[in-house]
């Protein structure tokens, strides 16, 4: 649930984006020293968000989605939000919403202790729904489920305290139309995926156009999630490495790397610290799991958490000719330019506007050593 609800006024989105931009520009301004423009990415401006939650608030007889919308004091200043519908989700998860509630409400096996419900679509038509309880699930819920997903033509996951039950699948496989070509991406149900598909598309041909002409290389990246990147840039490096510390992303990864055929392609369970210990000692049991002492790196991606890069990441990712940055947070993207751009020179950098009627800046920047 959201603590700050984004209201969509397609009449204001220009302005908003441009604001946002500015304030993108302005914070990058003290590392350019030819002042590059910024490439600019703008959202769709309505039902541009593929993956989103809602509480479902029981009042009597009535059942309705809701979200909170906090204040200042988030103990004493919530306040519940009735949401018929969701202008930011996409058309798909719209049209589905009143058609759910309109199932479930008559069935109590279906609507007790039901408390969320979360919707994952994509660009090519797949829909999982998730419901999330606060009791145990038996086999008369999974008889209900059933009907009700072969009545709505979805897919659907129950899910309660330490259980979880999938009727057909727990993913989706999205299909991303990037610079002509069509990659497939397994996204799991609960794990990070980019909920804007068509600023991802956009984000994914900025990092081919400032990676051109890698092929005689390597690419190392760090915390690459399902491949999101990793795969889209393939065709540009001689081979690629990359590393993710999550399990199910990891294993996601690996089924895209064969949908896709792609076959120079690395994707291993590590984080960056551990990494960077196996570049750092080409000795380690990590290292010649790896086989690092077989690449070329000419070129570094990262995809770090909010919280930017750690000062050893930092370090490591200074060894490097090539610098590919995506930030979710521009603040901690200053304090890592700060560094970078000591031995780097900022060639590119790019307005991703993934979140849009809210303060969420998403960005990339192409560094190359000086």
């Amino acid at each position: 649930m959201s603590s700050s609800l984004p209201q969509v006024q397609p009449e204001l989105y220009a302005s908003l984006f441009a604001a946002k931009a500015q304030r993108l520009t302005d914070l990058l301004a003290p590392f350019q020293e030819t002042a590059p423009s910024l490439d600019l990415f703008p959202s769709p401006v309505s039902h541009y968000r593929y993956r989103t939650e809602f509480r479902i608030w029981h009042e009597g007889d009535d059942l309705f989605y809701a979200m909170f919308e906090v204040g200042e004091d988030p103990k004493k200043d919530r306040r519940i939000v009735r949401m018929d519908s969701y202008p930011i989700a996409s058309e798909a998860i719209n049209a589905l919403m009143p058609r759910l509630l309109a199932a479930i409400k008559d069935q109590p096996v279906l609507r007790h202790r039901l408390f969320q419900v979360e919707f994952l679509n994509t660009l090519s038509g797949e829909m999982l729904v998730t419901l999330i309880y606060h009791r145990q699930l038996d086999e008369a819920w999974e008889v209900a489920a059933r009907a009700l997903q072969q009545e709505l033509q979805i897919e659907i996951i129950g899910r309660a305290r330490k259980q979880k039950k999938v009727l057909v699948r727990d993913h989706v496989m999205e299909r991303l139309h990037v610079a002509g070509r069509e990659l497939i991406y397994q996204q799991i149900e609960g794990s990070f995926t980019q909920p804007n598909p068509a600023i991802c598309q956009s984000m994914l041909e900025w990092a081919l156009q400032v990676t051109q002409g890698s092929q005689e290389r390597d690419l190392l990246e760090l915390y690459c999630g399902n491949g999101n990147f990793t795969l889209a840039l393939a065709g540009q490096f001689r081979r690629v490495l990359g590393t993710e510390i999550s399990r199910t992303s990891v294993g996601a990864a690996q089924v895209n790397i064969a949908a896709n055929q792609i076959d120079n392609v690395l994707v291993a369970r590590a984080s960056a610290e551990e990494l960077a210990a196996a570049l750092a000692d080409p000795d380690s049991s990590l290292a010649a799991r790896l086989a690092v002492a077989d690449y070329d790196f000419s070129t570094v991606l990262v995809d770090p958490p909010r919280a930017g890069l750690d000062a050893a990441t930092l370090a490591q990712v200074q060894g490097y000719e090539r610098i590919v940055y995506i930030s979710c947070n521009p603040h901690t993207l200053a304090d890592n330019l700060a560094e970078l751009t000591k031995t780097h020179r900022l060639e590119r950098c790019a307005f991703f506007d993934q979140f849009p009627y809210t303060d969420h800046i998403e960005a990339g920047v192409y560094l190359v050593r000086r």
